[in-house]
């Protein structure tokens, strides 16, 4: 339950929000000593504008909030830093939907990652429950954001593939499903050669593994997620520059989404057979790193050669995508932290969303509007397909042309994704660049909802009714 939502009961100062053509209507029933007070502040239900009203004894009573003439679902964001402290309820009470989007936006304001800060952080106002408002889909919203966020926002010193198969076994307690993880050179045992070339080099503790979460009924629907859990991105013998290094405790981006979205799937007890894999690596600096112009064998038997070794998540997504194929799974989502390509193109708030079925992506896009939660469409373009060409293996993990680079990245996935299941592939940057209401800098989980949203009509929770 998020901490700064609170039940009803306690006095509470009214919060009302206010579009700029509803002001005079509302002041019109107000008594004039109110009329007034607004009037020379000069208040005019501006968005994002608040106005907080005294009484006589100058004794806060109510505050008054301008809402812009759109649905963003971050408006309420804005609040928890405006206002003084103390409770406030909204009034009149608002249609579910915009009291919802309300209790989420206060509760993911108010997110903080303090675990390396030796004060405690900012206290914040509490708002009281909306009575229209889903709990369920708050919080449950809430906690897998904060989940991923926390994650994502862990220094790689403290966050390695053990510490995030770690995470991954505590979802699965928490939820009754299993979670078995490959480590170091069992990935060789059973096949996984392409995770254990990319996670090699890295020290001992820090072997590469492939984590695998299982939950629901065996004859449930099958629904996959696959996450990059590249925990620390050097680029390896092909070392990154300082100013790209510098945020690289974030690889592990798409590890995070897919544990967070499977939290909100499980919470809500969907309909589905629902399986996670992460293969977790650090992609590390050795002499047993990875080689350019090195030759990888995968899980599905294509060979790779290796143009580039910071192009490591296609490498380890490869073998995770050829495993979850052989469920035929009736969903597969991969998310990941993979190209800059990709933010170029969309920048940093636009995940890329690449489908090879039409009515999947159509329902993303819609889940994505219909939620304030967008994503934008880019072609896995056939053509393109020919600059992984490699003379000497069966594909290369990177194109020599500096064109397209989030397209033949996503191409390059596509080969280890078995025809006839229905594919979404997600570049995500996984992370907010400045702060702003609700998205403070810092990780961050981009189109949670909707993904959730869409699964969820897929696939609706079971009645344990009997």
């Amino acid at each position: 339950m998020p901490e700064h939502l609170i039940e009803a009961g306690a006095e509470a100062v009214e919060l009302v929000a206010l579009r700029k053509p509803d002001l005079a209507g509302w002041l019109d029933g107000q008594p004039e000593a109110v009329r007034g007070w607004v009037g020379s502040v000069g208040f005019a239900a501006e968005a994002g504008a608040v106005c907080l009203v005294p009484d006589a004894q100058g004794r806060l009573v109510s505050a008054l909030f301008g809402l812009p003439d759109d649905d963003a679902p971050w408006t309420f964001a804005q609040l928890p830093a405006k206002l003084p402290q103390g409770a406030y309820r909204m009034a009149p009470e608002p249609d579910a939907r915009l009291a919802t989007r309300a209790a989420l936006a206060w509760a993911l304001a108010t997110y903080s990652f303090d675990r390396y800060k030796s004060r405690n952080g900012r206290s914040w106002p509490k708002l009281v429950w909306p009575q229209a408002a889903d709990r369920a889909q708050v919080c449950r919203c809430h906690s897998a954001t904060t989940l991923a966020r926390d994650l994502i926002n862990t220094p790689a010193a403290d966050l390695g593939p053990a510490e995030l198969a770690g995470a991954a076994e505590l979802l699965a307690a928490r939820f009754g499903a299993t979670c078995r993880v490959v480590v170091g050179d069992g990935l060789l045992v059973e096949n996984y050669p392409a995770i254990h070339a990319v996670g090699r080099a890295a020290a001992t503790q820090r072997r590469p593994r492939l984590i695998d979460l299982v939950w629901g009924d065996a004859a449930a629907p099958r629904v996959t997620l696959v996450g990059k859990g590249v925990c620390f991105d050097s680029g390896g013998l092909d070392l990154k520059p300082s100013s790209n290094m510098k945020l690289m405790k974030k690889d592990m981006g798409g590890a995070a989404h897919v544990l967070a979205l499977a939290s909100m799937i499980m919470e809500a007890g969907l309909g589905v057979r629902l399986r996670v894999l992460i293969p977790a690596v650090e992609n590390s600096v050795s002499g047993d790193s990875m080689r350019p112009l090195d030759v990888l064998a995968t899980r599905k038997g294509l060979s790779v050669e290796v143009g580039n070794t910071d192009a490591e998540g296609r490498l380890i997504l490869c073998d995770a995508l050829a495993e979850a194929s052989r469920d035929a799974p009736e969903l597969l989502i991969d998310i990941a932290t993979l190209t800059g390509a990709a933010r170029t193109a969309l920048g940093p708030d636009l995940p890329a969303l690449f489908c090879n079925d039409e009515r999947l992506a159509v329902d993303i896009l819609r889940a994505g509007e219909t939620e304030g939660d967008p994503l934008w469409r880019l072609p896995l373009y056939k053509p393109y397909r020919r600059m992984l060409d490699s003379k000497v293996a069966d594909l290369a993990n990177v194109s020599d042309s500096p064109h397209a680079g989030a397209i033949t990245a996503a191409l390059f996935l596509q080969e280890f994704v078995e025809a006839g299941i229905a594919w979404a592939h997600l570049d995500v940057l996984a992370w907010n660049l400045s702060s702003r209401p609700g998205r403070p800098e810092g990780g961050e989980a981009l189109a949670l909802r909707a993904l959730f949203a869409t699964v969820a009509e897929r696939f609706p929770a079971v009645s344990m009714s009997g």
